[in-house]
């Protein structure tokens, strides 16, 4: 297993690599110490499995560099690992595209807990959060409404909904219990009813109609 660990502080990324070799031992570690390397490093290797990121570092300011990154990534898992236990960060964080929100102050057992959520594609929730209950799978109901007219069934509907939030393939896999396969033919689907060719163009085009009045 391939994971990009990207934090600011060289001890915490040293603290965090003894954790993962308890998930995988024989796990390989990519590092990064900033914004502009993280996406450097995602460029340099494609063949990522897990992306776990510090939420504030140099280049980006709040939540601006989880955008761009999960907009130039989207098929790479993410998940955030922050000194912020904000009810309003951990939103935004997962309304950004991350499939998973980590506390600095997390137990080494919910860490790799938390990571083995995500690796076999479920979103986690940290139990801080509270009753400020976060649903990854949704668009605003408006939202939802605004795509029943696209000609998609209700299926395709369902994972028109999480490709608009940024999940990767194998996220959407675990979310719907399909295989892969199956999620790529609605995908492409997906893109065939709004006349687009790739992931990008679809997000937009998804998010497009669901805002619309």
């Amino acid at each position: 297993m391939k994971t990009l660990l990207a934090d600011d502080h060289p001890l915490m990324r040293e603290g965090v690599r003894q954790v993962l070799s308890q998930l995988e031992p024989t796990v390989e570690i990519v590092d990064a110490h900033d914004y502009p390397s993280l996406f450097a490093q995602t460029t340099l290797h494609a063949d990522l499995d897990l992306a776990l990121v510090d939420l504030n570092m140099p280049g980006f300011v709040g939540m601006q560099g989880i955008m761009q990154y999960r907009h130039r990534f989207p098929d790479i898992p993410l998940v955030i690992l922050s000194a912020s236990e904000s009810p309003h960060d951990i939103r935004s964080a997962l309304e950004a595209g991350a499939l998973g929100y980590i506390p600095k102050s997390a137990s080494t057992a919910t860490m790799l807990a938390a990571l083995r959520q995500v690796l076999a594609g479920a979103p986690f929730v940290p139990a801080s959060l509270g009753d400020s209950h976060v649903d990854p799978h949704a668009l605003p109901p408006a939202g939802f409404a605004g795509l029943q007219h696209c000609g998609l069934t209700a299926r395709q509907l369902e994972v028109a909904r999480l490709l608009a939030q940024g999940c990767p393939n194998k996220a959407i896999v675990g979310m719907l219990a399909m295989s892969e396969s199956t999620v790529k033919v609605h995908i492409a689907a997906i893109f065939r009813a709004f006349d687009v060719t790739n992931r990008t163009e679809a997000v937009l085009a998804i998010q497009r109609r669901a805002l619309a009045p």
